[in-house]
């Protein structure tokens, strides 16, 4: 196992959102994170990390990477918490026996988008026919290509397309949400992004295809256990995970949002069924 210590830097690195806000808390009460660049980019985590540091004293030091990134951390037992959206992904990381409870948080939605042109015609038809539309198109496309859960839906959405992307007009950069965005807009092209930080991203582009099913983004927690490693915050990630799913924090996600742009950005969903994807 790679040392704890040089993600524990790293974290301190990113950490958002708990200086000066919330009562210090001493030093032996702190815990990793690994969580989407869509949790960041958003806004979310600096409105619910400072209210869940005063409320439990616990700190958090934050990594934001892809969902497959931040499951990886937490199979090395260099994450105590991971706040994900790769369901797939996540159901089989938990089969491997290392992880306490995986429990819904909240959901929102992919959006593709792009120039308000749409040289493509991808507004408002099927979500696989838009991809084929861009494929045949040559519209630059820019994917995030980094093993997270926005990258594995577009995956599975070339799938059904029956395309395997590839050529010019295809772009990965390897980095997060809001990065891969403001490439989309400089290229011109087209992109899939979780709405939040769509939303949250200054820029020209537009939502041009939302609303299939096939679009759901769901996000669950995921406790660690000292199975992963001896170093892992087991009580921490309980806290972590038990916090995020009360009524306050549920509340602040539902409201997230409304008063900066207008909406929702995010669907509480602690206590209920998992959303029909």
């Amino acid at each position: 196992m790679q040392n704890r210590a040089v993600f524990v830097m790293l974290a301190v690195l990113v950490l958002v959102g708990c200086g000066g806000r919330a009562a210090a808390p001493s030093a032996d009460k702190s815990l990793i994170l690994a969580t989407t660049t869509s949790t960041q980019d958003s806004g979310l985590l600096d409105e619910l990390l400072p209210a869940f540091t005063g409320a439990t004293r616990w700190q958090v030091k934050t990594v934001a990477v892809g969902s497959g990134q931040a499951i990886e951390l937490g199979r090395r037992g260099e994450a105590d918490v991971l706040l994900v959206h790769s369901p797939a992904a996540e159901e089989k990381f938990v089969a491997e026996g290392a992880t306490g409870r995986r429990r819904l948080v909240m959901h929102n939605d992919f959006v593709l988008v792009g120039p308000k042109a749409d040289p493509a015609s991808i507004r408002g038809v099927d979500p696989t026919e838009a991809m084929a539309r861009i494929a045949r198109s040559g519209v630059p496309f820019v994917s995030r290509g980094d093993d997270s859960g926005t990258n594995a839906r577009e995956d599975q959405l070339w799938q059904a397309a029956g395309i395997r992307p590839a050529g010019q007009w295809y772009q990965e950069t390897g980095q997060g949400m809001g990065a891969t965005l403001r490439v989309a807009d400089e290229h011109g092209g087209y992109t899939l992004s979780d709405r939040a930080t769509w939303l949250s991203q200054p820029g020209s582009l537009v939502v041009l295809n939302q609303g299939d099913r096939r679009l759901l983004n769901v996000y669950h927690v995921i406790e660690m256990t000292t199975r992963a490693g001896d170093r892992v915050q087991a009580d921490g990630a309980a806290a972590f995970a038990d916090w995020i799913l009360s009524a306050p924090a549920q509340q602040m996600i539902g409201e997230f949002g409304r008063a900066k742009l207008g909406q929702q950005l995010f669907v509480p969903d602690a206590g209920k069924p998992e959303p029909a994807g």
